[in-house]
């Protein structure tokens, strides 16, 4: 064999063990995390809000429902602050979102990060994990005690009972209806800017039939 044909074959070995290596730093790095339902289609679904006391990232006490849900249009995504793959990419995506919508967050449009490792994701760790994905106000990153944020995901479908068991999905819905869609996986934030858009017509035209009705009330 000529020095060419050694020279092919160690850079062939070379990347071999290198693409080993990488897929199973990958492995680790991913375990337990459903990536496979990065190919599922959204699914509606029906929710329900746990009436229990949540921790804002400026360390504020909320209620999901009552404080940041209701009366408005809401993206909500589940992370937790040590996760190095699958959580950076769902926060990165609401971030996108965030600025696709521009300034309706806040106003019309609400968006929520849960973190799913309550015990270690205090309020300042999320205000520290949140500058490098939000860019203006209407992003809530919540917390609290164990047990609140496990009823909390408990209602909302996405408890898993570790933490490196969670599948990637981001919520999508109004907030005055408890049918809403549930999106796994990386989803483009178009899409989910959609879906919002969509939302939000539906809500105009709602207002705009009610007026109507009203206005031909003897």
């Amino acid at each position: 064999m000529n020095r060419l044909s050694h020279r092919g074959l160690l850079t062939f070995c070379l990347l071999a063990i290198g693409i080993g290596q990488a897929l199973a730093h990958s492995s680790d790095e991913h375990d337990g995390h459903d990536m496979a339902a990065g190919k599922a289609s959204p699914e509606t679904t029906r929710i329900k809000f746990a009436d229990v006391d949540l921790l804002d990232q400026n360390g504020k006490v909320v209620s999901l429902e009552k404080d940041l849900v209701r009366h408005k249009i809401v993206v909500m995504g589940f992370i937790y602050t040590r996760c190095t793959s699958v959580c950076p990419m769902v926060s990165s995506i609401m971030g996108k979102v965030q600025k696709q919508l521009g300034a309706r967050v806040g106003t019309e449009v609400q968006l929520v990060s849960i973190s799913i490792d309550p015990q270690r994701d205090d309020p300042q760790r999320l205000n520290d994990y949140a500058r490098t994905f939000q860019t203006g106000p209407g992003w809530s990153w919540l917390t609290g005690s164990p047990q609140s944020v496990d009823a909390t995901l408990k209602g909302l479908g996405a408890y898993s009972g570790d933490v490196k068991k969670h599948s990637p999905q981001i919520l999508v819905g109004d907030g005055n209806n408890r049918s809403w869609t549930r999106y796994y996986g990386f989803t483009d934030p178009t899409e989910l800017a959609r879906a919002v858009e969509k939302l939000s017509g539906e809500r105009n035209t709602h207002a705009k039939h009610t007026a109507i009705a009203m206005e031909q009330q003897p």
